[in-house]
């Protein structure tokens, strides 16, 4: 059965959602704190998947993630690379991208820093809904199969940016521009990110980050609709957790 690591820090409030969705995936969790991770940063290797919720991980007190990507950059960078270049996977949700992200592991900086980063909602406020979204031709491993999903949001910086167009065109060409905003019905973009990124992958495809949160649609009742629709289908969000329990299996 495939081992899962989800790291919780003050603020953070889906560990536990996230969990359950990873074990009615098939696999076993554990959560630990931040602290203890960096403490015995090699603990990560016991397992399969190492995961970074969503939340308000130190309160976003200095902008959303931001702490939590200084203590991964500064204490647990080497281990995460090394567990990534062993064939494992990483997923960051909301604020877990936004660690992923501002940490320099989902997209390495080059001289004049970060390329990427994830900024202020259009709109200047936090914003909670449902939106539809469209993996897009790319080796990512939580999305093999899904033709496209259905899942909420909540967040204040959620807006996707790179430094210039070159960059998102190497990203672009890549295929690391993983998950968009929007379906075939049309654009659904609700933070004003460049190219309607809702999620990004790594050049591997092991590593996985998006701001939607998959672990809340895991049951039929999550969705919003679902005494009118009474779909027969799995949930959206189940079938992300259930790719990367696959792989790893």
């Amino acid at each position: 059965m495939p081992k899962v690591l989800l790291i919780r820090a003050p603020g953070t409030n889906c560990d536990e959602d996230t969990a359950h969705a990873f074990e009615l995936a098939g696999a076993s969790t554990q959560v630990v704190h931040v602290n203890a991770l960096v403490a015995n940063p090699r603990q990560v290797h016991d397992h399969d998947i190492f995961c970074i919720p969503g939340g308000f991980s130190y309160g976003d007190d200095i902008g959303a993630g931001q702490v939590l990507a200084l203590q991964i950059k500064h204490h647990l960078l080497d281990e995460l690379r090394k567990f990534r270049d062993d064939g494992k996977l990483i997923l960051g949700i909301c604020n877990g991208f936004q660690a992923l992200i501002k940490s320099g592991l989902l997209v390495e900086p080059d001289p004049q820093g970060n390329r990427i980063t994830l900024t202020w909602n259009d709109n200047g406020r936090y914003t909670d809904r449902w939106v539809r979204l469209s993996p897009r031709g790319s080796n990512c491993v939580f999305l093999r199969g899904i033709e496209s999903m259905y899942l909420p949001i909540a967040h204040g910086e959620g807006k996707f940016v790179a430094r210039d167009e070159s960059i998102l065109d190497q990203l672009e060409t890549r295929g690391q521009l993983s998950l968009r905003y929007g379906d075939a019905d049309g654009a659904d973009n609700p933070n004003g990110s460049v190219r309607d990124v809702a999620g990004l992958s790594d050049e591997t495809g092991r590593v996985f980050g998006l701001m939607p949160h998959p672990e809340r649609h895991i049951h039929r009742t999550h969705h919003p609709r679902w005494t009118r629709i009474r779909s027969e289908s799995e949930p959206d969000g189940l079938a992300l957790f259930r790719n990367a329990v696959g792989y790893c299996a």
